[in-house]
């Protein structure tokens, strides 16, 4: 055997040989034709400008599906946290056999615990000041009042407010309730009915003295504002309701299951009994953040729709300065389809790579959007959000994996739909007229 020469290595059978199989050709012009030489570099500057808009527009709609998703649960929570979940009342009357409603709602799936109440309408007054409150009268295990614990300002409010201390009844109430009357912990207010006491000198208002035991901290509620809590026993002596209720609230095992809930009860309390879920109370407003959200997403896929104009503007560029070339590809055999199977392949490289490039961006900022608030509030020293006004304790962003996953189809999909013009017009190209006066 002569010296340089080399022997061809005979695999054995089933072995697979350490030789990578050659890339398709047409990857391979694809991969070429977005490397641009010198005469050539508009074409790739515009091919990047593609990218960076895809990259954009995908990072803008995650981050702002984000913030909207986070925006509508932080919503439903507050209402949530002032709501139940079912709510069971009498029309026009109150329930006069509420134990036994009580036990039957509690038999229902899917139901936690139930618990009656007695609500009101009254005004406050205290110092010259008036505020107009719904007065509700709860039980200790009630679901809905052991949330606001958390926010209550004072000790043990539960003993205060169901043992009274004295001869002053205990009540709670909102902060906004108290800034307005300008009282405390501690301070005694009138609290007046909108009932009335026949007397030989007229009408006079029913009126009673209660103790301020806690104050509702939390801001940023819109029901909040509007609610005090006084006992269950309490609110049914002072409001003539004495073996009776104005509901019953119930709290099932997920907000979710609530729809369901109220379903099964309205089977087992007919009318004149009105069941009603937290969505049919409040879904009219959550409906329109969802309707939002849904029109964000439309306005803002605008931008990925601007970005694959910019691919197929550039895809056409590349079909025009390279006519010689794919006539010439057509005359050693390519195919039409190949032809095609070039240009597709090189919008789908640029849309993939501004979407890969937009998904890593939008879910960056999108996962770290509270320290990214806060990072520019303090080097710009302005308050971007107030949590005291929107009453949550951090900026709103939640990534839902499905709403990545639409973005991502809506960006590729956008952008192969933009390949197919240039692509076709590069396939029906006749070669001989491109090489007739080359």
């Amino acid at each position: 055997m002569a010296t340089g020469e080399t022997q061809p290595c005979d695999l054995a059978p089933g072995a697979r040989s350490l030789v990578p199989e050659p890339m398709s050709y047409e990857w391979f012009v694809s991969l070429r034709y977005l490397r641009a030489k010198r005469k050539q570099t508009f074409i790739s500057v515009i091919s990047f400008i593609s990218i960076a808009g895809v990259t954009l527009g995908v990072a803008a709609l995650i981050v702002v599906l984000a913030v909207m998703t986070g925006f509508h649960d932080g919503v439903r929570k507050q209402i949530l946290g002032n709501v139940p979940h079912v709510l069971v009342q009498k029309q026009g009357q109150a329930i006069e056999n509420y134990e036994e409603v009580v036990e039957i709602v509690r038999t229902a799936p899917h139901v936690v615990d139930a618990v009656p109440f007695v609500s009101e309408e009254a005004m406050l007054l205290s110092q010259g000041n008036v505020a107009a409150v719904n007065v509700k009268g709860i039980q200790p295990e009630n679901k809905v009042f052991q949330q606001k614990f958390l926010s209550v300002e004072n000790g043990d409010v539960r003993s205060l407010l169901f043992e009274e201390e004295g001869s002053l009844p205990g009540i709670i109430i909102g902060i906004d309730t108290a800034t307005g009357l300008g009282v405390a912990v501690g301070d005694r207010i009138n609290v007046i009915p909108p009932m009335f006491t026949v007397t030989p000198f007229g009408m006079i208002p029913k009126m009673k003295p209660f103790r301020i035991v806690g104050i509702i901290q939390k801001t940023g509620g819109f029901l909040e504002t509007y609610l005090a809590y006084i006992a269950f026993g309490e609110a049914q002596k002072f409001f003539d309701a004495t073996g009776r209720a104005s509901g019953v609230e119930v709290e099932a095992d997920s907000f979710d299951n609530a729809s369901m809930v109220a379903v099964h009860l309205r089977e087992k309390l007919p009318f004149p009994f009105s069941v009603r879920s937290w969505e049919n109370l409040f879904g009219s407003f959550l409906s329109a953040l969802k309707l939002e959200k849904l029109g964000l997403f439309i306005v803002l896929a605008i931008i990925v729709l601007v970005a694959a104009f910019n691919i197929a503007t550039t895809l056409i560029m590349v079909v025009m300065e390279k006519h010689k070339d794919i006539a010439i590809l057509r005359a050693m055999g390519a195919t039409s389809k190949s032809i095609m199977k070039i240009f597709v392949l090189e919008g789908f490289i640029v849309g993939s790579a501004g979407t890969a490039l937009g998904t890593g961006l939008g879910l960056l900022v999108a996962l770290n959007a509270d320290s990214i608030i806060k990072g520019l509030e303090r080097l710009l020293g302005v308050r971007i959000f107030d949590q005291a006004v929107y009453g949550m304790e951090k900026f709103p962003s939640q990534v839902m994996p499905g709403d990545v996953v639409a973005v991502v189809a809506v960006a590729m999909i956008i952008s192969l739909l933009a390949t197919i013009y240039p692509a076709w017009r590069a396939a029906s190209m006749d070669p001989g007229e491109a090489l007739r006066y080359e």
